[in-house]
């Protein structure tokens, strides 16, 4: 991205404080440029889109970074030399921008040793004041001994040997260093798609952000490029060019521009894994009603619903441990769908074992109601439940949170970014055996249903698949799991017990003290608590 002249005047001299300054400069970074310097975690990566300005971004980071006192050294590695002369003509505009005391730009070369042969590389570097510089290096893993500091890696996976570059980028770790790493895809089989999901699924820490070109535009990337070049800005011209840059790239638009690595498709869990996830013994238990039972008078709705509670779900209720924590995910399903309910108790060796699953066909809403405040009230030890909030399904995920408190009932919009988010994460828990499930075929087909869809875990819309019984489902079972995960990860506090006095106990208390009676004071009732100090049944 071309640079722009300030539009914004920054303290002249002004080191300290520097890099919350640039928060304050909306008209020089678009929103997620910002985000992406605000973000301090010491590794983060960015998927991203050609050509939207974020290594410019990152070399503004790197002036401030390096001018400090508390800054360190920065060392950037891209895939070719062109790339490395940019970053730092860019990192100097900006230190002259920031008005820093920086030397000029500075091509020398480095020696090194190759086994028994030595070796040098040309290096681009400027120093600052403070006694840091910015480096940019030749893409080799080697390039990165005995340095100690913030290491940029562009286009990373583009670099030849990007896991030995990640493994000696991990070692400056030790004493502190940080990483940054940079990149548009190429291909899932690629090193950096796989680190991401290692980062989503919680395998390594880190954060992820990720910018498609249409987010780029919508956050005014087209407006910047024509205040840059001295172009008209239009809604119109905004999205001409946008056709146009589609077209430009045709067939590679996908990967380049909406950030979805090629051959990208296809399944999201193996089904011989989530098999060898599931035990015989744990059951699935499917309730289903007719069209004319919604029309039953209410007494006789309630009591049916409360009796094949009674009968059906007790009994597995009743062998749950007391002693380990319950918590629940849900799918909601009014008619074409199903409701899908997984309990689940958290071992002391993490695994999350759900004891039964329960499916809901054609069933009310207030019936629907009924059975969830049955199981949970249940369920020993309850911290956490995740309940799909879309459409229909806000009425039971809202009476929950009502009953049970936001603490612990958690309310999900399930979008993209949250699919992004927590797909990975269930994934990588069934693989490392921390989810212990039914053995059902439909609950396994549900799993099979979920793909890759523009590089986000999901059903894909409108895609039913009759079950064993023949009728629709729509993955209910795997949005189910994958909410009782989150649950797990969001867990509130336990109910709570304290034993009070009745209304007449305080009132006879009362009397005692006024006329020193005595009176019997050992009757009392329970008062529930959430922990937060609401009170209930008093």
């Amino acid at each position: 991205m071309s640079t722009a002249s300030p539009d914004t005047t920054i303290n002249q001299g002004a080191h300290v404080g520097a890099e919350a300054e640039l928060r304050d400069v909306p008209h020089i970074l678009l929103p997620y440029q910002q985000e992406w310097l605000a973000d301090d975690a010491p590794l983060k990566i960015y998927e991203k889109s050609r050509r939207i300005g974020i290594s410019w971004a990152e070399a503004a980071d790197a002036a401030l970074h390096a001018s400090t006192d508390s800054g360190s050294d920065v060392f950037y590695l891209a895939y070719n030399q062109d790339m490395t002369r940019q970053f730092i003509q860019d990192c100097a505009w900006w230190a002259k921008w920031f008005d820093m005391a920086a030397s000029a730009i500075v091509e020398t070369e480095e020696v090194f040793k190759d086994g028994e042969v030595e070796r040098s590389i040309k290096v681009f570097e400027i120093h600052f004041a403070s006694g840091h510089k910015i480096q940019a290096l030749s893409s080799k893993p080697r390039n990165l001994r005995s340095k100690q500091g913030r290491v940029i890696f562009d286009e990373f996976a583009f670099h030849d040997d990007p896991d030995g570059l990640l493994k000696a980028a991990m070692a400056l770790r030790i004493w502190g260093g940080t990483v940054r790493i940079i990149s548009t895809h190429n291909g899932i089989s690629n090193s950096f798609y796989k680190l991401i999901d290692e980062v989503r699924s919680g395998k390594r820490p880190g954060s992820v952000h990720r910018t498609t070109f249409d987010d780029a535009v919508d956050e005014g990337l087209f407006e910047r490029i024509c205040l840059i070049k001295g172009w008209e800005y239009s809604k119109e011209a905004e999205a001409e060019w946008k056709v146009q840059i589609y077209d430009e790239y045709g067939s590679d638009a996908d990967e380049e521009l909406s950030v979805v690595p090629s051959k990208s498709g296809g399944k999201y869990f193996s089904r011989t894994l989530v098999e060898a996830r599931m035990d015989a013994d744990l059951p699935v238990i499917r309730f289903e009603l007719n069209d004319e039972w919604v029309q039953y008078d209410e007494q006789r709705r309630v009591s049916e619903i409360a009796e094949w509670c009674e009968l059906t779900l007790k009994p597995l209720l009743d062998q749950l441990d007391p002693n380990l924590k319950s918590i629940i995910g849900e799918d909601f399903g009014r008619s074409a769908d199903l409701t899908v309910l997984k309990p689940a108790q958290i071992t002391r060796q993490l695994v999350r074992r759900v004891p039964f699953a329960v499916e809901l066909r054609n069933v009310p809403f207030e019936a629907q109601k009924q059975i969830v405040f049955y199981v949970i009230d249940r369920l020993p030890r309850f911290v956490s439940g995740a309940f799909d909030h879309r459409g229909n399904g806000s009425f039971v995920a809202e009476v929950a949170m009502q009953r049970y408190g936001s603490t612990r009932i958690h309310l999900i919009n399930a979008t993209a970014a949250w699919y992004l988010d927590y797909f990975p994460k269930y994934r990588s828990g069934i693989s490392d055996g921390a989810v212990l499930l039914p053995a059902d075929s439909d609950l396994l087909d549900d799993h099979g249903d979920v793909e890759l869809v523009g590089g986000v875990p999901k059903v894909p819309q409108g895609k039913h698949r009759r079950g064993a019984d023949g009728k629709p489902r729509h993955a209910d079972a795997a949005i189910a799991g994958v909410m009782m995960w989150y649950a797990s990860l969001h867990q509130g506090a336990p109910i709570e017990f304290m034993a009070a006095e009745t209304r007449e106990g305080v009132a006879m208390g009362n009397r005692f003290l006024d006329s020193e009676a005595e009176i019997d004071m050992d009757t009392g009732f329970g008062i529930v608590t959430d922990g937060l100090g609401s009170f209930y049944n008093y």
